[in-house]
Protein backbone atom coordinates (compact mmCIF):
# COMPACT_ATOMS: atom_id res chain seq x y z
CA UNK A 1 0.00 0.00 0.00
CA UNK A 2 2.28 2.43 1.21
CA UNK A 3 4.78 1.42 -2.23
CA UNK A 4 1.68 2.20 -4.25
CA UNK A 5 1.32 5.74 -2.34
CA UNK A 6 4.78 6.12 -3.34
CA UNK A 7 4.82 5.91 -6.73
CA UNK A 8 1.72 8.12 -7.14
CA UNK A 9 3.53 10.72 -5.61
CA UNK A 10 6.59 9.75 -7.73
CA UNK A 11 4.39 10.24 -10.84
CA UNK A 12 3.28 13.63 -9.61
CA UNK A 13 6.34 14.96 -9.09
CA UNK A 14 7.47 13.46 -12.59
CA UNK A 15 4.45 15.21 -14.67
CA UNK A 16 4.39 18.62 -12.54
CA UNK A 17 8.35 18.60 -13.23
CA UNK A 18 7.76 17.78 -16.93
CA UNK A 19 5.24 20.81 -17.00
CA UNK A 20 7.82 23.29 -15.67
CA UNK A 21 10.19 22.01 -17.67
CA UNK A 22 7.88 22.60 -20.69
CA UNK A 23 6.42 25.95 -19.61
CA UNK A 24 10.53 27.02 -19.26
CA UNK A 25 11.06 25.98 -22.90
CA UNK A 26 7.83 27.28 -23.90
CA UNK A 27 8.96 31.06 -22.40
CA UNK A 28 12.37 30.36 -24.18
CA UNK A 29 10.56 30.34 -26.92
CA UNK A 30 8.20 33.18 -26.84
CA UNK A 31 11.38 35.24 -25.84
CA UNK A 32 13.58 33.92 -28.34
CA UNK A 33 10.54 35.59 -30.90
CA UNK A 34 10.04 38.94 -29.40
CA UNK A 35 13.46 39.61 -30.13
CA UNK A 36 13.20 38.65 -33.65
CA UNK A 37 13.86 41.86 -35.95
CA UNK A 38 10.84 41.55 -37.70
CA UNK A 39 8.82 40.97 -34.70
CA UNK A 40 9.91 44.23 -32.78
CA UNK A 41 9.69 46.49 -35.94
CA UNK A 42 6.00 45.48 -36.24
CA UNK A 43 5.32 45.56 -32.44
CA UNK A 44 7.12 49.08 -32.48
CA UNK A 45 4.96 50.29 -35.44
CA UNK A 46 1.53 49.27 -34.05
CA UNK A 47 2.46 49.73 -30.13
CA UNK A 48 -0.10 52.07 -29.47
CA UNK A 49 -3.09 49.39 -31.30
CA UNK A 50 -2.05 46.26 -28.99
CA UNK A 51 -3.68 45.80 -25.62
CA UNK A 52 -1.25 46.15 -22.52
CA UNK A 53 -1.42 42.32 -22.21
CA UNK A 54 -0.39 41.49 -26.10
CA UNK A 55 2.66 39.44 -25.22
CA UNK A 56 1.36 36.97 -22.97
CA UNK A 57 -1.68 36.46 -24.85
CA UNK A 58 -0.63 36.72 -28.20
CA UNK A 59 2.65 34.71 -27.31
CA UNK A 60 1.65 31.73 -29.28
CA UNK A 61 1.06 33.97 -32.53
CA UNK A 62 4.39 35.79 -32.60
CA UNK A 63 6.06 32.29 -32.13
CA UNK A 64 4.13 30.63 -34.71
CA UNK A 65 4.95 33.68 -37.06
CA UNK A 66 9.04 33.03 -35.99
CA UNK A 67 8.93 29.55 -36.40
CA UNK A 68 7.13 29.26 -39.64
CA UNK A 69 9.69 32.27 -41.21
CA UNK A 70 12.61 29.92 -39.89
CA UNK A 71 11.49 26.94 -41.65
CA UNK A 72 10.97 28.66 -45.03
CA UNK A 73 14.48 30.41 -44.89
CA UNK A 74 15.98 26.70 -44.38
CA UNK A 75 14.30 25.62 -47.07
CA UNK A 76 12.12 23.24 -45.57
CA UNK A 77 7.99 22.40 -46.22
CA UNK A 78 5.73 24.12 -43.54
CA UNK A 79 2.05 23.22 -43.59
CA UNK A 80 1.22 26.25 -45.88
CA UNK A 81 3.18 25.02 -49.01
CA UNK A 82 4.08 28.45 -51.13
CA UNK A 83 2.81 30.90 -47.92
CA UNK A 84 4.60 33.23 -46.15
CA UNK A 85 3.46 34.78 -43.16
CA UNK A 86 2.88 38.68 -42.51
CA UNK A 87 1.74 39.80 -39.11
CA UNK A 88 -1.46 42.14 -38.57
CA UNK A 89 -3.48 43.82 -35.83
CA UNK A 90 -6.61 42.73 -35.39
CA UNK A 91 -9.12 43.45 -32.46
CA UNK A 92 -6.14 45.16 -30.36
CA UNK A 93 -4.08 41.65 -30.73
CA UNK A 94 -1.63 40.65 -33.10
CA UNK A 95 -2.44 37.24 -35.84
CA UNK A 96 -0.99 35.42 -38.44
CA UNK A 97 -1.98 36.21 -41.97
CA UNK A 98 -0.63 33.69 -44.83
CA UNK A 99 0.30 35.17 -48.57
CA UNK A 100 2.05 33.75 -51.45
CA UNK A 101 5.27 34.16 -51.88
CA UNK A 102 7.10 35.62 -54.90
CA UNK A 103 8.52 32.18 -56.25
CA UNK A 104 4.98 30.76 -55.77
CA UNK A 105 3.12 33.55 -57.84
CA UNK A 106 5.61 33.03 -60.63
CA UNK A 107 5.16 29.34 -60.69
CA UNK A 108 1.45 29.66 -60.96
CA UNK A 109 2.25 32.09 -63.53
CA UNK A 110 4.59 30.06 -65.31
CA UNK A 111 1.74 26.78 -65.22
CA UNK A 112 -0.54 29.41 -66.42
CA UNK A 113 1.29 30.64 -69.59
CA UNK A 114 2.11 26.63 -70.49
CA UNK A 115 -1.44 25.97 -70.22
CA UNK A 116 -2.36 27.95 -72.52
CA UNK A 117 0.02 25.95 -74.98
CA UNK A 118 -1.78 23.21 -76.65
CA UNK A 119 0.36 20.82 -77.94
CA UNK A 120 -0.70 18.02 -80.18
CA UNK A 121 1.67 15.06 -80.88
CA UNK A 122 4.82 17.18 -79.88
CA UNK A 123 6.71 17.17 -76.81
CA UNK A 124 6.18 19.09 -73.95
CA UNK A 125 9.35 20.24 -73.34
CA UNK A 126 8.63 23.01 -75.96
CA UNK A 127 6.28 24.28 -73.19
CA UNK A 128 9.84 25.52 -71.85
CA UNK A 129 10.96 27.19 -75.21
CA UNK A 130 11.46 30.96 -74.27
CA UNK A 131 12.87 34.23 -76.01
CA UNK A 132 15.98 33.86 -73.46
CA UNK A 133 16.74 31.05 -74.16
CA UNK A 134 16.95 31.37 -77.91
CA UNK A 135 19.92 30.35 -80.21
CA UNK A 136 21.55 33.18 -82.23
CA UNK A 137 24.30 31.75 -83.73
CA UNK A 138 23.21 32.57 -87.42
CA UNK A 139 21.88 36.20 -88.93
CA UNK A 140 18.57 34.58 -89.75
CA UNK A 141 18.11 34.02 -86.34
CA UNK A 142 18.95 37.07 -84.94
CA UNK A 143 16.37 38.38 -87.96
CA UNK A 144 14.03 36.13 -86.91
CA UNK A 145 14.37 36.66 -83.05
CA UNK A 146 13.62 40.66 -83.82
CA UNK A 147 10.55 39.18 -85.86
CA UNK A 148 9.27 37.42 -83.61
CA UNK A 149 9.25 40.23 -81.26
CA UNK A 150 7.52 42.33 -83.69
CA UNK A 151 4.95 39.93 -84.63
CA UNK A 152 3.73 39.53 -80.57
CA UNK A 153 3.66 43.56 -80.86
CA UNK A 154 1.66 43.50 -84.20
CA UNK A 155 -0.86 40.94 -82.84
CA UNK A 156 -1.45 42.66 -79.53
CA UNK A 157 -2.23 45.82 -80.96
CA UNK A 158 -4.36 44.13 -83.89
CA UNK A 159 -6.26 43.14 -81.10
CA UNK A 160 -6.47 46.30 -79.60
CA UNK A 161 -7.67 47.79 -82.32
CA UNK A 162 -9.64 44.97 -83.79
CA UNK A 163 -7.62 45.31 -86.91
CA UNK A 164 -5.96 43.01 -89.23
CA UNK A 165 -3.07 40.73 -87.59
CA UNK A 166 0.05 40.50 -88.95
CA UNK A 167 1.15 37.21 -91.44
CA UNK A 168 2.20 34.50 -89.33
CA UNK A 169 5.83 32.51 -90.89
CA UNK A 170 6.61 30.01 -92.83
CA UNK A 171 10.02 28.24 -91.41
CA UNK A 172 11.65 26.16 -93.72
CA UNK A 173 15.44 24.86 -93.04
CA UNK A 174 16.76 21.56 -93.27
CA UNK A 175 16.62 18.67 -90.51
CA UNK A 176 17.32 19.91 -87.08
CA UNK A 177 18.19 23.15 -87.33
CA UNK A 178 15.68 24.14 -84.62
CA UNK A 179 12.07 25.09 -86.45
CA UNK A 180 10.04 23.50 -84.52
CA UNK A 181 11.55 25.12 -81.26
CA UNK A 182 11.17 28.43 -82.63
CA UNK A 183 7.85 27.67 -82.88
CA UNK A 184 7.67 26.47 -79.31
CA UNK A 185 9.77 30.45 -78.14
CA UNK A 186 6.99 32.55 -80.36
CA UNK A 187 3.78 30.32 -78.66
CA UNK A 188 5.55 31.29 -75.27
CA UNK A 189 5.95 34.43 -76.14
CA UNK A 190 2.09 34.80 -77.11
CA UNK A 191 1.42 32.76 -73.78
CA UNK A 192 2.89 35.60 -71.52
CA UNK A 193 0.05 37.96 -72.82
CA UNK A 194 -2.58 35.09 -71.86
CA UNK A 195 -2.75 34.20 -75.73
CA UNK A 196 -3.67 30.51 -76.75
CA UNK A 197 -1.72 28.69 -79.16
CA UNK A 198 -1.79 25.09 -80.31
CA UNK A 199 0.87 23.50 -82.03
CA UNK A 200 0.29 20.85 -84.16
CA UNK A 201 2.36 17.80 -85.77
CA UNK A 202 0.71 17.78 -89.07
CA UNK A 203 1.57 14.06 -90.15
CA UNK A 204 0.64 12.54 -86.88
CA UNK A 205 -2.87 14.29 -86.28
CA UNK A 206 -3.76 13.51 -90.13
CA UNK A 207 -3.52 9.88 -88.44
CA UNK A 208 -5.34 10.90 -85.76
CA UNK A 209 -8.22 12.31 -88.01
CA UNK A 210 -8.22 9.52 -89.85
CA UNK A 211 -8.95 7.03 -87.11
CA UNK A 212 -11.24 9.28 -85.48
CA UNK A 213 -13.55 8.73 -88.75
CA UNK A 214 -15.31 5.37 -87.36
CA UNK A 215 -16.03 7.22 -84.04
CA UNK A 216 -17.41 10.26 -85.99
CA UNK A 217 -14.57 12.47 -84.04
CA UNK A 218 -13.06 13.94 -87.33
CA UNK A 219 -15.33 16.58 -87.58
CA UNK A 220 -14.71 17.82 -84.20
CA UNK A 221 -11.32 17.42 -84.00
CA UNK A 222 -10.78 19.38 -87.49
CA UNK A 223 -12.95 22.29 -85.60
CA UNK A 224 -10.74 22.48 -82.73
CA UNK A 225 -7.65 23.21 -84.44
CA UNK A 226 -8.56 25.49 -87.24
CA UNK A 227 -10.63 28.00 -84.96
CA UNK A 228 -7.84 28.15 -82.21
CA UNK A 229 -6.57 31.86 -82.35
CA UNK A 230 -2.70 30.90 -83.22
CA UNK A 231 -2.13 27.69 -85.00
CA UNK A 232 1.26 26.47 -85.58
CA UNK A 233 1.31 23.53 -88.24
CA UNK A 234 4.65 21.51 -87.64
CA UNK A 235 6.19 18.92 -90.32
CA UNK A 236 4.19 20.18 -93.38
CA UNK A 237 5.31 18.36 -96.21
CA UNK A 238 7.30 15.74 -94.42
CA UNK A 239 4.61 12.58 -95.38
CA UNK A 240 2.62 12.19 -98.63
CA UNK A 241 -0.73 13.72 -98.50
CA UNK A 242 -3.66 11.42 -100.02
CA UNK A 243 -6.42 13.62 -101.73
CA UNK A 244 -9.17 13.50 -98.55
CA UNK A 245 -6.21 14.85 -95.94
CA UNK A 246 -4.95 17.58 -98.38
CA UNK A 247 -8.77 18.85 -99.59
CA UNK A 248 -10.83 17.53 -96.11
CA UNK A 249 -8.21 18.24 -93.22
CA UNK A 250 -5.48 20.34 -94.06
CA UNK A 251 -7.48 22.43 -96.50
CA UNK A 252 -10.75 22.99 -94.74
CA UNK A 253 -8.21 23.89 -91.41
CA UNK A 254 -6.44 26.79 -93.65
CA UNK A 255 -9.75 28.08 -95.85
CA UNK A 256 -11.09 28.54 -92.40
CA UNK A 257 -8.36 30.65 -91.04
CA UNK A 258 -7.79 32.81 -94.32
CA UNK A 259 -11.63 33.92 -93.88
CA UNK A 260 -11.23 34.78 -90.10
CA UNK A 261 -7.59 36.10 -90.89
CA UNK A 262 -6.43 33.70 -87.94
CA UNK A 263 -2.51 33.96 -87.66
CA UNK A 264 -1.08 30.65 -88.57
CA UNK A 265 2.45 29.50 -88.94
CA UNK A 266 4.29 26.82 -90.50
CA UNK A 267 7.65 24.81 -90.20
CA UNK A 268 8.76 22.51 -92.97
CA UNK A 269 11.94 21.01 -94.61
CA UNK A 270 10.60 22.10 -98.32
CA UNK A 271 10.95 25.35 -98.69
CA UNK A 272 7.68 27.13 -99.71
CA UNK A 273 8.12 27.99 -103.46
CA UNK A 274 8.82 24.13 -103.97
CA UNK A 275 6.16 22.70 -101.83
CA UNK A 276 3.15 22.49 -104.38
CA UNK A 277 5.09 20.48 -106.67
CA UNK A 278 7.06 18.75 -104.02
CA UNK A 279 4.12 18.00 -101.69
CA UNK A 280 1.06 19.09 -102.29
CA UNK A 281 0.77 18.22 -106.12
CA UNK A 282 0.60 14.62 -106.27
CA UNK A 283 -1.26 12.89 -103.95
CA UNK A 284 -0.21 9.05 -102.58
CA UNK A 285 -1.55 7.74 -105.20
CA UNK A 286 1.11 8.99 -107.42
CA UNK A 287 -2.06 11.16 -109.07
CA UNK A 288 -1.80 14.53 -110.18
CA UNK A 289 -4.25 17.49 -108.87
CA UNK A 290 -2.47 20.80 -109.75
CA UNK A 291 -5.56 23.14 -109.24
CA UNK A 292 -6.54 21.20 -105.96
CA UNK A 293 -2.52 22.09 -105.12
CA UNK A 294 -2.52 25.51 -106.18
CA UNK A 295 -6.13 26.21 -103.87
CA UNK A 296 -4.25 25.32 -100.84
CA UNK A 297 -1.23 26.73 -101.60
CA UNK A 298 -2.78 30.17 -102.18
CA UNK A 299 -3.75 29.68 -98.51
CA UNK A 300 -0.73 29.05 -97.02
CA UNK A 301 0.85 32.52 -98.83
CA UNK A 302 -2.13 34.38 -97.23
CA UNK A 303 -1.24 32.98 -94.24
CA UNK A 304 2.37 33.30 -93.56
CA UNK A 305 5.50 34.62 -94.78
CA UNK A 306 8.80 32.82 -95.15
CA UNK A 307 11.36 32.57 -93.42
CA UNK A 308 14.46 30.54 -94.14
CA UNK A 309 16.58 29.28 -91.00
CA UNK A 310 20.09 27.89 -91.18
CA UNK A 311 22.64 26.07 -89.28
CA UNK A 312 23.86 22.60 -88.29
CA UNK A 313 21.48 19.91 -86.64
CA UNK A 314 21.33 20.68 -83.33
CA UNK A 315 20.67 17.08 -82.41
CA UNK A 316 23.66 16.06 -83.67
CA UNK A 317 25.09 17.84 -80.66
CA UNK A 318 23.43 15.85 -78.43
Amino acid sequence: MVGEKMESIGKHLNQKMGLQQWRQQYERLVQKALQDEEVQEFIQKHQAELSPDFQKRDASKLYEFVSVKEKIARGEETFTPGYHPILQVSDHHIEIAYQPTEEYLAEKKRQKRQNLISLVNLPKSLRKATIDTYNQETTDRVNLRLDIMDFVNSYLESQDNQTTPPQGFYIEGSFGVGKTYTLGVIANELAQYDIPVTMVHLPSFIVAVKKAIGDNKNVHLVDEIKKTPILMIDDIGADQLSSWSRDDVLGVILQYRMQEELPTFFSSNIAMEDLTEQYLTLNNRGEAEPLKAQRIMERINFLARPYQMTGENYRNRK
